[in-house]
């Protein structure tokens, strides 16, 4: 638990608990004027162990942290875990709101749960203003709240929870993609929506009456028509840019990604080639747990991480283990050992994501002795 950093000046009569200054008859024992008092003792030291006390009693120097609960009509904002909660509309004049509310008390770290998008007009405008945000998962912060006992659920409540988990964990504040990678990312995101739909109108066709045939042959046509307009406008947004086109090239170089993945990967993984390999396997979903307790030994497993990445990869291995020499030897030798061919592809999915990242951290085109990359942070 982190030290109480709070000062702030009491009259003479104050409950217990509170923080007390010496008085005239009070024997001086070398306790600060600023220890907090407590029923049945007096805390000695002064201040909490790495803390100095302000100059000015009067001036509450503690940081703050904020929470905002994000709704698509409504933003609920929390000046600290048990401060006041403020309600704006999720719109242009709620926003500017919040800001102005912000820019009088300034935070030491907003943080807003991910919500599908609708926290992403906040966010950026939270940046743009120069606030610390962090976009979190919103199963963490549930988490986080239960196991602090907010079992308890309402727009405040979440709000306030957000600004404890604020507090406590301190999650890192990462920049946003700018208004280009967000476009990217939601065409790469139609793309997938777009192939989902003429994907299941393929398997009702199989099964058709001829009452309807005709028209699912219709729409299957309109939906690939659609695709190939998104892709389009995929690819002319990356050759647009030249540091998305040159991280397409090196990426596309090697064998068993094709345009979808790496437009995947530009899209939904920005941090491949900057956190190292174990990092980004992890943010993907790509990388082994450990299920051990005391002497039971689980067997290792992937969960969570970034779902559109990991398909797109284990896809693209799909054609890796195929292809490309280096991934056919390596699931050559795991499904040798025994190991089940889902298994085998997925670890083979974990390694293509290791080369990528080598590939991109390094700049350099893709040959063989990218294979064993994965031995190098």
């Amino acid at each position: 638990m982190q030290a109480d950093t709070t000062w702030q000046a009491v009259p003479p009569a104050v409950p217990a608990g509170r923080l007390v200054a010496p008085s005239a008859t009070s024997p001086d024992r070398g306790i600060s004027p600023y220890s907090r008092a407590a029923p049945g003792r007096i805390r000695e030291g002064g201040h909490a162990p790495g803390r100095r006390p302000p100059e000015d009693p009067t001036v509450d120097t503690a940081p703050l942290y904020v929470g905002v609960d994000v709704a698509k009509a409504h933003l609920d904002v929390a000046l600290g875990p048990d401060g006041p909660v403020s309600r704006y509309p999720n719109d242009d004049a709620g926003i500017a709101a919040v800001l102005g509310t912000l820019a009088a008390h300034p935070p030491a770290l907003v943080v807003l749960e991910a919500t599908g998008a609708l926290e992403l007009p906040l966010a950026a405008a939270l940046v743009d203003a120069g606030l610390p945000v962090a976009v979190v998962n919103p199963l963490q912060a549930r988490r986080f709240a239960q196991a602090t006992g907010r079992t308890a659920k309402t727009d405040a409540l979440d709000a306030r929870s957000l600004a404890l988990f604020a507090e406590r964990v301190r999650p890192e504040p990462r920049p946003l993609p700018d208004a280009a990678a967000r476009d990217l990312a939601a065409l790469t995101a139609r793309r997938r929506q777009l192939v989902a739909m003429r994907t299941a109108e393929l398997n009702r066709l199989g099964t058709a009456p001829p009452a309807v045939r005709r028209d699912l042959e219709e729409h299957i046509a309109y939906l690939s028509a659609r695709v190939g307009d998104v892709e389009g406008r995929l690819a002319e947004a990356v050759r647009s840019s030249p540091a998305w086109r040159d991280r397409d090239e090196l990426l596309r170089g090697i064998p068993g990604i094709g345009p979808a993945t790496s437009r995947t990967l530009l899209a939904e993984l920005p941090e491949l080639g900057r956190l190292g390999r174990r990092r980004v396997a992890a943010l993907v979903g790509l990388a082994p747990l450990n299920r051990d307790s005391g002497t039971l030994r689980g067997r290792r497993a992937i969960a969570g991480g970034r779902a559109a990445v990991r398909t797109a990869l284990y896809m693209a291995a799909l054609a890796a283990v195929r292809y490309n020499p280096a991934l056919k030897a390596f699931y050559g030798r795991l499904v040798a050992a025994g190991k089940a061919k889902k298994v085998a592809l997925t670890a083979a999915a974990h390694k293509l994501l290791t080369i990528a990242d080598a590939v991109v951290r390094s700049g350099r085109a893709w040959d063989p002795a990218f294979a064993g990359a994965g031995s190098q942070a």
